[in-house]
């Protein structure tokens, strides 16, 4: 044979195998993001100026016990059929019950009140933990940007609610176990080289009407500012925190996570904190971010007591 066939023939084994390599990474791929569960949609949990509030009950092949609420928000707006299960995907394969949780968008909702039915939906899976086949102390958040926010808040401020309230939901408590979040707003007071700041000490520029008409006044944005930054609810019952930011991300700057990774460290609580060279606000990778979260949260969620179904 000549040496041109031969080269030819090399060649076209090289393109073959390039192309069934491709071939068995999109069936992988495919397979990966499509695991066995089944799903309950559209639960709702609360109401919101007239708007129902839903979750997704997503449960895997071999349930673990653990429930992962994953919020459904962006720049705090959020759409419950923007939702697909391949996002959860990592979750499911761990083992995890995944509950995404829709808020109504902001400005028709304010900030805080997005906050307060995050809380909600914490209270309603506790209550409903046994239909869901969940342990209610294993329970973990998974969110990005505003979504991270949410998740910070609850894993800061969640704690027992109202032992009067007529609802018995709301009688329970809101703590989450851990929470894994990408890239989150963690001040609010102190944006620093974000786009979003004006740097006139107001809100960010974006959302200058997403927290309500007393955000407009200076001195009462002091107020709301930080009552909706989870770098002032860091205490010594903060449960464990894993963080994913990229260090060329301009909207919510990386020193969002590094500051709240330091404030935590004072009071002698360890916030992992990765940090992603190069990466602005979302990467391609981040599914497998998502995967290192999955085996994160089962590793520190199942530290927790076993649940007795007998």
């Amino acid at each position: 044979m000549s040496r041109p066939r031969r080269i030819l023939r090399s060649l076209l084994r090289l393109v073959l195998a390039v192309v069934l390599f491709l071939v068995l990474v999109a069936a992988w791929g495919w397979w990966y993001l499509h695991p066995q569960f089944t799903e309950t949609a559209k639960i709702v949990y609360t109401q919101r100026h007239g708007h129902d509030l839903t979750l997704d009950v997503l449960r895997p092949a071999n349930p673990n016990g653990d429930a992962v609420l994953m919020m459904v928000s962006g720049s705090w707006k959020s759409d419950p059929d923007k939702f697909q299960p391949w996002m959860a995907a990592s979750f499911l394969r761990q083992g995890h019950t995944v509950l995404a949780v829709s808020h109504l968008s902001q400005p028709e909702a304010t900030i805080m009140e997005i906050v307060a039915d995050m809380h909600r939906a914490v209270r309603f899976v506790r209550y409903h933990a046994q239909d869901y086949g969940i342990h209610p102390q294993r329970i973990g958040v998974i969110g990005g940007s505003s979504g991270g926010h949410l998740g910070l808040m609850l894993a800061t401020t969640g704690g027992p609610g109202d032992p009067t309230a007529s609802d018995p939901i709301d009688r329970l408590d809101s703590t989450v176990q851990a929470a894994t979040v990408f890239y989150p707003v963690t001040d609010l007071l102190n944006l620093g080289p974000s786009t979003q700041n004006l740097h006139d000490g107001g809100p960010p520029k974006s959302f200058r009407n997403s927290f309500g008409p007393k955000a407009q006044d200076l001195a009462e944005w002091k107020i709301i500012g930080r009552q909706v930054s989870p770098l002032f609810h860091i205490t010594a019952a903060l449960p464990p925190i894993y963080i994913i930011h990229g260090d060329a991300d301009t909207l919510v700057p990386l020193e969002q996570s590094q500051r709240f990774q330091a404030r935590a460290a004072e009071l002698g609580k360890p916030v992992e904190l990765i940090i992603r060279p190069g990466k602005k606000h979302g990467w391609p990778t981040m599914m497998w971010d998502a995967y290192l979260f999955s085996g994160w949260l089962a590793a520190h969620l199942q530290t927790q007591p076993v649940l007795d179904r007998s």
